[in-house]
């Protein structure tokens, strides 16, 4: 993958390129964001341009055997670890990364290697509650590949996707790698939730932020795709600087995740408003039922509703990125967003998210999380 197939990023292409050129390659890297943002193929890109041997025109020339190679993942220096599992697990059964690698090129050139974790747990088929996980014998097979020479390149590359994944033994494993590197060997760690990993691996990395896609550059693909230039800017912006959740918007608003999480979130504010304990209740029980990742677009699609309602509370909604069933219900809803609630309703869902990814209770979580939200909805004065 070319710097030129990633989109957006110009300014930190041009450094991560200006590293290389200079000689300054530091072992080890932690590529931080959201999945959408493609912190993940721009990795490979990386790895992919300090790996060419025909460099041209700030770019790797995508022709030479090294390029053709790391394009189809098969590069003999280039190693990818990410979180694996199985269903019907055999007690005592080591799952590694390199026994799912024919899912992994599948959905990697399906998508330019731009998904998210469901779409991969999805891929393996693990369904609505099992994850993947990195175990400390995925560690040791990196320690183990890692020892050899090099086969055709200067350097040995080591991506690892998600590495919050790593369990604790794991984790110290590779932190001792860190600490003591072979010469010649890149570690690249893409994280979308660097805070879960140990202080100690991220104190002895150089963390590489990967920010969100500008509008414009999403309303050119929107374009691209169909829409007005009008209606490509509207989705551009409630994209939020996101390629997944673009493609979910290009794909209407009949996008099963994303009526789900507005049918979610419409359905709590009402019952929060008319203090429906009971029902409450059955709406946790709902929410708790979804993927851990459906949980988690339900809490980032309500952070966005309740921000853009505060927003046309506050008379803003000239710079609003909402439109169609969102826009309606929002405008009905801002009154009961203010100043007096707004920063609970927003740590409510913060604390929310940071449970249900270090894999609290579901039920649990979601039934404090509604009970806390139908406290503030009704804080307002009616």
């Amino acid at each position: 993958m070319k710097f030129s197939d990633i989109i957006g990023h110009d300014t930190l292409k041009a450094r991560l390129r200006a590293q290389i050129d200079a000689g300054r390659v530091s072992h080890a890297q932690l590529f931080t964001g959201d999945a959408g943002y493609g912190s993940l193929p721009l990795a490979l890109a990386y790895v992919q341009y300090l790996f060419c041997k025909n460099r041209h025109d700030g770019d790797s020339c995508g022709v030479c055997p090294s390029c053709q190679q790391i394009e189809a993942l098969a590069h003999p220096d280039l190693h990818m670890v990410y979180p694996v599992n199985k269903r019907e697990k055999k007690s005592g059964e080591v799952i590694t990364s390199d026994m799912f690698i024919k899912q992994w090129r599948e959905l990697w050139q399906s998508n330019k290697g731009v998904f998210s974790t469901e779409e991969w747990y999805a891929m393996l088929d693990l369904g609505k509650t099992m994850k993947g996980l990195i175990s400390a014998k995925e560690s040791e097979e990196i320690i183990r590949k890692l020892q050899f020479k090099s086969f055709s390149s200067e350097y040995k590359a080591m991506i690892i996707w998600l590495p919050e994944a790593m369990n604790q033994e794991a984790a110290n494993k590779i932190l001792k790698i860190l600490e003591e590197p072979w010469d010649k060997t890149l570690f690249i760690l893409v994280s979308e939730h660097p805070d879960q990993l140990l202080p100690t691996i991220t104190s002895r990395t150089q963390e590489v932020s990967v920010g969100r896609i500008d509008i414009p550059t999403l309303t050119e693909i929107a374009i691209r795709e169909g829409k007005s230039e009008g209606e490509a800017h509207n989705i551009a912006r409630l994209a939020n600087g996101s390629l997944l959740e673009l493609r979910e918007l290009l794909r209407g608003e009949t996008d099963d995740t994303r009526a789900t999480s507005f049918e979610l979130f419409t359905r709590l504010m009402r019952l929060s408003y008319n203090d429906k304990h009971l029902e409450l209740f059955e709406w946790a029980d709902d929410i708790a039922a979804l993927s851990r990742e459906g949980q988690r677009n339900f809490l980032l699609h309500a952070v966005r509703l309740l921000r853009e309602s505060y927003m046309l509370h506050a008379g803003l909604g000239s710079i609003s990125y909402l439109w169609g069933e969102e826009e309606k219900f929002c405008k009905n809803f801002a009154p009961y967003i203010g100043n007096q609630n707004i920063e609970i309703l927003v740590k409510e869902i913060e604390d929310a998210m940071v449970q249900i990814t270090q894999n609290g209770f579901p039920k649990i979580v979601f039934t404090h999380f509604a009970l806390a939200v139908s406290k503030q909805i009704n804080r307002i004065p009616r």
